[in-house]
This record gives structure tokens, sequence and C-alpha cells, in this order.
């Protein structure tokens, strides 16, 4: 199972050379970020664990994951999520599907208390009632034992920079929770760079708060050119995902990766006009986008988009 060191890339967008931290080739089951922010469980003895208490959307990267990762430490997972499409419960497919053969239980919360409250006011006490030890892993592994698997990435990143002779870089990547993007900042002297694919900069404000009280060590948001709602079809969000898997020969995630390229390919667009106008551009550092993986949602997400483009043309 390969759960560290990924090769990095180099490709051109927009004629400008772009540096990929190829994270999405890392084991299948714990592709990119899922990978690393689950390392600390996957090196744990896990064998006086009965039940791995997961929540978020059932199509999420991380309920594939967290099914794996039961399966290899011998226990189950309870995912709770808010709704789960009849659809998707006659037609199971994407991570839902995968996480569903490997024996996860998908729990709906029927109340009206959130996720949250619902699991650990009663879930997590009626789990210790009945004398089983559970672990809760917090949506999209947002914990601080992920800042295991995710300092080593951080080591990787600046020992490849060392090795490219780069005295200061430029770390990119599109966030959820933030996860990833804080425990990198607070591991790296390099500048880490997020652009908030859920709920906006203010919301991205509040995971990293979660996680980390010094602002210090948060990373820089990106901003976008408009406020987009998380999981909605953007055809500028194909577009460019298309572009990108034609032009290098890589497939990205089509739920986070577009807006973060989108980010890039504005500021490529501003710095190749004042090129042309002579003007100089005020950052030249080299940029390394971290490809976080997440492949296993383009099945659902692709079809989507297809017929979308037939319905517009």
């Amino acid at each position: 199972m390969q759960l560290r060191n990924t090769p990095v890339d180099e490709i051109e967008f927009l004629g400008h050379q772009v540096y990929v931290k190829r994270d999405d080739l890392l084991d299948v089951a714990f592709t990119g970020n899922k990978a690393r922010k689950f390392y600390h469980f996957l090196q744990q003895d896990l064998s006086q664990v009965d039940i791995l208490v997961g929540h978020g959307s059932a199509q999420a990267n991380s309920l594939y994951s967290l099914a794996v990762l039961a399966q290899l430490k011998q226990c189950q997972l309870h995912y709770y999520v808010d709704h789960l499409p009849q659809y998707l419960i006659d037609n199971p497919q994407g991570n839902y599907r995968a996480a569903l053969a490997y024996g996860a239980q998908v729990i709906v919360v029927n109340s009206e208390s959130t996720v949250i409250e619902h699991i650990e006011q009663q879930a997590l006490p009626a789990l210790a009632e009945q004398g089983q030890h559970a672990v809760f892993i917090p949506e999209g592994g947002r914990c601080q034992y992920a800042e295991t698997g995710l300092k080593i990435l951080a080591d990787e990143i600046m020992a490849w920079a060392k090795a490219k002779s780069y005295a200061d870089i430029r770390v990119v990547l599109p966030a959820g929770t933030g996860t990833t993007a804080l425990f990198l900042q607070k591991n790296l002297p390099f500048e880490v760079q997020a652009c908030a694919c859920v709920g906006g900069n203010s919301y991205l404000k509040q995971q990293f708060l979660a996680l980390c009280a010094d602002e210090s060590l948060h990373p820089t948001m990106l901003s976008t050119a408009k406020k987009y709602h998380f999981g909605k079809l953007y055809l500028p969000f194909y577009h460019i995902w298309a572009q990108l898997k034609q032009t290098t020969n890589i497939e990205f995630d089509l739920l986070y990766d577009p807006l973060a390229w989108l980010c890039l390919q504005r500021e490529f667009i501003i710095a190749n006009e004042n090129t042309a106008a002579g003007l100089e551009n005020s950052d030249n550092r080299p940029i390394l986008y971290i490809h976080q993986g997440g492949l296993q949602g383009n099945e659902t997400m692709l079809p989507r988009y297809l017929r979308k483009l037939a319905f517009v043309k």
C-alpha cells in the first residue's frame, strides 16, 4: 500500500509552468488527501475498536476510505448522513456503492438535531452503553490526528523544493474543511494558498480556527471570481477539467479541482496581459499544485455534466 513519496509532474497551463504533486497516485482506497489524513489511523493498532463512526455526504470520498479502513482494521463503520436520495438507494453508485461493498452502514439522521449533535449526544453514548468501543472521525478527517500524515507530505514538499533548488514556492490546493491546507501551512516554510470550495471564505476560516487558533499559521485564501454553490454543476468547471485532461493527460476531481484551476486561470490571464503590456508581475514563485485525488467521485459527477451539456446543446 503506497501512502507516501508521490511524484511531481511539470505541466504548462496558459503559458505558465505548474508543478503537480500527484497524490492521486497513492493507494486507490486512500487516494490523495484521505491517505494523508487517515495515515494516523492506518498506522494504529485498532484491534480493541469495534466501530468507526464517521459522517458527511453519501458520495464523499471519505466514506469510501473509511469503509476500507474499517475492513482493514476488522471493525464496523457507522457513517451518518443528513439525507440519502431515494435514487441513490435504488441505484447505488460511486463512493456510496463502493462503501456498501466494504460493509459500511450508512445511517440517515431523521431528527431536528444536526448530524454532529446526533452522533455526540445519542449515537456514541448508545454504543458505549452497549459495551462497544467506538472511535469518532469527524467529517473528511478534520481532526488533529490528520497532522501526522500531512506533516509527511510537508516533508516531501520541502525535500522536492530543495532538490529543485527553490528557496521559495507557492503551494496551491482546493479546500473543503481546509484540514490539508492548514496542516501543510503549519509544517511548511512556504505560503499555502487554499481555494474555498464549500461555503466560501468565512466557512473556511471557521474550519481553520476549529483546528488552530493561531491565525499566523492559517493558509492564504484565494479569491474566486464569483460565489459557487458546492456540488452544483457549473459548465466552466467541466470545461477547465476537460481542457486540463486533454492538454496534460492528468485527470482531476470534478468537484473541487476546477474551482482552484479557475483561480489560477484568472491569475495567469492577468499575468499574460501584464507581460504583453511590458509590466512586471508581482509574484513569480514556482507553483506546486496538490492533486488530492478524489477521482472515485467522477463516476457520478461526469454523467451529471454530460447530461447537462446535452441539455444545453
